[in-house]
């Protein structure tokens, strides 16, 4: 099968660092490749693939300031469709924008709904839902006025993490520094329980990051440790007695939430969003409804069978078992837009 992968961006494709829906969209396009399939990978002109990269934007608009998004973006998904009559299917990772383009091409698009940035977005998905191919990322994040063709959880290489039976002494928070993500609830937590707490991520919001976290870095109890890379993002996962992910919005789906799985690593997160369908509670983590919830899971950490988290990981959110779904997927579209 030809398959277009088309990415964003924003980062590069795989990410040096942040970059979750870059991350996804490399994990497929690999998976692909590893299939058999022929893929052509639409991302930043700096990105890697097996397979053929057809690249547009120098690097991501996210991580150099040169990059116009209100220039590239739009370059980044022409190309992609002016390439649309090679393919058989293209999988779009791009959000809303690709589809205002899909009635003008006769392949099929199917669109990975990475959540919804706002509700003034959900009009654009309803315009396209007669021709769309839509794929929520949990069962959560479905909206109730979008047809579906499948519920597909991420998945991430879990032969990349190290898993680690006897963990160090600190709590872990990782992701980005905002407040949707809670990064001041761990911070309470550390503070609460004495426990060590190390934060990685990058700072989504300055403001917040100044006045809610820095303050309380003290290099001892709480330390920032900035952006991490893959083999430090490890260490730190694989190190950890619990990662706190206490998000204060529904969240469409927790990558760090599985990747701490792999390591080992029970989670501690509020039962929003999908945390619910990622979290088994009382066997690889808590659900908790608040910092008092919190702090008395920290204390319980140590009864869970870390080899546990590790089993659910590799079951549930490898990416072999992702990339199965999305052919399963492609093959059904593709027949059936042939048929029609």
């Amino acid at each position: 099968m030809r398959i277009g992968v088309l990415a964003s961006v924003a980062h590069r494709t795989p990410p040096f660092h942040y970059g979750p829906w870059e991350l996804v969209a490399s994990t497929l396009a690999e998976g692909f490749v590893a299939r058999g399939h022929d893929v052509t990978l639409f991302a930043t002109a700096d990105s890697w693939t097996s397979g053929t990269l057809c690249g547009t934007a120098p690097h991501g608009y996210e991580e150099d300031p040169d990059v116009d998004a209100g220039v590239w973006s739009p370059l980044h998904v022409a190309t992609a469709f002016e390439h649309a009559d090679r393919l058989d299917v293209l999988a779009n990772h791009f959000d809303f924008l690709p589809l205002t383009y899909s009635r003008l091409v006769r392949t099929p698009v199917v669109t990975t709904i990475h959540g919804f940035s706002s509700p003034r977005i959900v009009p654009v998905f309803q315009a396209y839902a007669d021709i769309a191919h839509y794929v929520a990322i949990s069962a959560a994040d479905r909206h109730p006025d979008l047809p579906y063709a499948a519920t597909i959880h991420h998945g991430i290489d879990t032969a990349a993490f190290t898993f680690q039976a006897d963990p160090g002494e600190h709590l872990l928070f990782l992701g980005r520094i905002h407040p949707d993500k809670g990064t001041h609830l761990a911070v309470e937590v550390a503070r609460r329980t004495g426990v060590p707490l190390v934060i990685a991520g990058i700072v989504h919001d300055e403001e917040y990051f100044l006045g809610a976290v820095q303050p309380h870095v003290d290099g001892r109890l709480v330390r920032y440790v900035g952006s991490v890379g893959p083999q430090e993002r490890d260490a730190l996962l694989g190190g950890a007695l619990g990662l706190l992910h206490l998000v204060e919005f529904a969240e469409p789906f927790g990558l760090s939430v599985v990747e701490a799985l792999a390591t080992g690593t029970p989670v501690i997160a509020r039962p929003r969003g999908s945390l619910p369908e990622l979290v088994r509670h009382g066997r690889t983590g808590f659900l908790v409804d608040d910092v008092d919830g919190a702090v008395a899971a920290v204390n319980e950490l140590t009864t869970l069978d870390r080899a546990d988290c590790r089993a659910d990981a590799v079951e549930r959110f490898d990416q072999q078992r992702m990339v199965d779904a999305y052919l399963d997927l492609f093959h059904r579209v593709v027949a059936e837009h042939r048929i029609r």
